[in-house]
């Protein structure tokens, strides 16, 4: 039995069962959905570790399936597919809340490592952002606590639902707290340098973040806007 599951929404079937194959090779199982409400049904309602979406999907677009995804606070980690070059479908996929993309066509190769990656959000001290990190660790900062070993984040004891890229850039604020960070410097160490130009996917993120963990996200508490440079996490721990 593979230890991990896909759900992967394309519409051509020759894709589909490519993908599905391949996924075997990195012991991972798939389900496959060729519709955007079935795919969003499959993915609000399943158990996955890694969700494959098609843009370009009948029924409902991927990037609608994946807006809708994440306002019912699901957090599996989604690699956006696109037979597109345009700027603005990588750009928006982002925004609304996707962790990578591949545009087709796309070697097996680099999907599997794009998977691979997404994968090891159940291992997440070995993410971007937590470089060197050779053991679980919690942190703490007044009420919010994040725990790298369960992936588990809270306030004052409320769990809070976060996705892989949220998690990641939560876990590097806090592993320095006042230290600010530019938002290129954000991208290359959650995102990683192949980001670079896509600034403004930061801001979506940290927006999200935001309203997930703090007590009134118009007045932030934890993570802070630090006007002409970037973000930081409060190195003072803010009483909730």
């Amino acid at each position: 039995m593979p230890t991990k599951h896909a759900l992967i929404v394309e519409d051509d079937a020759d894709i589909a069962a490519l993908v599905a194959v391949n996924l075997r090779d990195i012991d991972c199982g798939a389900t496959v959905a060729t519709n955007g409400l079935e795919g969003l049904r499959q993915a609000t309602e399943g158990e996955f570790d890694v969700i494959i979406l098609d843009i370009m999907l009948p029924g409902l677009s991927g990037i609608e399936v994946c807006r809708r995804i994440r306002e019912q606070r699901v957090s599996t980690p989604i690699l956006m597919l696109t037979s597109k070059a345009e700027e603005i479908d990588k750009v928006l996929a982002l925004d609304l809340g996707a962790d990578d993309y591949l545009t087709k066509p796309f070697s097996v190769r680099e999907l599997l490592a794009r998977v691979k990656a997404r994968l090891r959000r159940s291992a997440p001290d070995k993410e971007p952002g937590f470089a060197g990190a050779t053991a679980p660790i919690r942190f703490r900062c007044g009420a919010l606590e994040l725990d790298t070993e369960l992936h588990r984040v809270s306030v004052a004891g409320r769990p809070v639902e976060l996705t892989a890229k949220e998690f990641a850039l939560l876990a590097q604020f806090m592993r320095h707290p006042g230290r600010t960070y530019s938002r290129t410097e954000l991208l290359d160490q959650v995102w990683g340098y192949s980001y670079s130009g896509y600034e403004h996917t930061v801001n979506s993120h940290i927006n999200r973040l935001r309203l997930k963990i703090e007590p009134d996200p118009a007045q932030p508490t934890y993570v802070l806007t630090v006007w002409g440079v970037g973000y930081k996490l409060t190195d003072e721990a803010p009483v909730c």
